[in-house]
């Protein structure tokens, strides 16, 4: 059935291999958009059911090449974005802004009834940020191309596969120190990842367009909180201690000459600004489909593999015997 078929950019993230597993679930035959399949295949294949997920190599920027694979569906979602500017193209501009328009022309060429565009919460206010500017930009060519698009504006996504809370248990399991910036004040609205592909999979399998949708968890917590939370769900204690801005920006120069650094001086401009729901548009919760994910539970699953003894830890052990009783 036509309506049924998804082409996804960006399948091979945290959101898109839940996306995957959800949509072929639910009966929709999924066509996935890889760079490398010899890199990514063995893990996209694994995610979906027999006969509802295909693979299709391309550059993203292969215009031809991808004008094949639009032929053949009705819904585009693209997930790709990146955090951090690196050489062979991978520059804020081309990934968020000229890869995003080249979609929604595509989309409204062959007029396919959806195209869903993952963007990011808070970046009408980080005016002073390439990535901010750079996904701005792309919504605007976007919307300009194919009025229909419904772009999403994520919190921080978090899972069980992210590259947010595992890499700070990770650090604040081995620091004994760990800097906080901006004294941890800013806010965050964190969403599973769950949460936010369910919000995928409502719009659209509901037809519901709405230019821009901001994705939200159900609480509001400061990235100081976020840390105590992962501390205790470690089992770890530590000194947070606030950086003072000119360090923070020299600490973060160093960390650019990385392959894949801790935090760059665009991203520590971000961090000035609040990451929750602005109420100038709707928000998941608007549109009928609400986050029922809170944070602290849904990390507590996976976080016993940065205590001492792992799986093995007293407290996971503890928690498992009162299920069994």
């Amino acid at each position: 059935m036509k309506a049924r078929n998804c082409l996804i950019f960006g399948g091979s993230g945290q959101i898109g291999r839940n996306l995957i597993r959800k949509l072929t679930k639910n009966n929709f035959r999924v066509t996935v958009v890889t760079r490398n399949i010899h890199q990514k295949s063995y893990i996209i294949k694994t995610q979906g059911n027999a006969g509802y997920l295909d693979i299709a190599e391309a550059n993203i920027f292969d215009e031809k090449k991808i004008r094949e694979l639009f032929k053949k569906t009705d819904i585009c979602i693209n997930l790709i974005g990146i955090l951090y500017e690196q050489k062979r193209g991978n520059s804020f501009k081309n990934i968020h802004t000229i890869f995003p328009a080249l979609l929604a022309k595509l989309s409204k060429e062959y007029n396919l009834k959806h195209f869903i565009h993952l963007s990011a919460l808070g970046i009408n206010e980080a005016t002073d940020s390439s990535y901010a500017k750079s996904k701005l930009d792309g919504e605007n060519n976007i919307l300009k191309s194919f009025p229909l698009a419904t772009i999403l504006r994520p919190s921080i996504v978090y899972s069980v596969d992210d590259n947010f809370t595992t890499n700070f248990m990770t650090l604040l399991s081995r620091l004994p120190i760990f800097p906080i910036f901006y004294n941890g004040e800013t806010k965050f609205s964190p969403i599973h990842c769950s949460d936010l592909t369910d919000v995928i999979h409502f719009i659209i399998s509901k037809n519901i367009y709405s230019n821009i949708i901001e994705c939200v968890g159900p609480e509001t917590i400061t990235f100081k909180e976020i840390l105590e939370k992962l501390l205790i769900l470690i089992d770890k204690k530590r000194l947070l201690v606030p950086l003072p801005l000119t360090l923070a920006k020299i600490q973060a120069r160093v960390f650019e000459l990385m392959p894949k650094p801790l935090i760059t001086t665009d991203q520590l401009r971000l961090l000035k600004y609040n990451n929750i729901a602005s109420k100038k548009y709707k928000t998941n919760s608007d549109i009928g489909i609400p986050s029922v994910r809170f944070f602290e539970n849904e990390v507590k699953k996976y976080s016993y593999m940065w205590r001492e003894g792992g799986q093995f830890s007293t407290e996971k052990y503890i928690s498992e015997k009162n299920i069994e009783n």
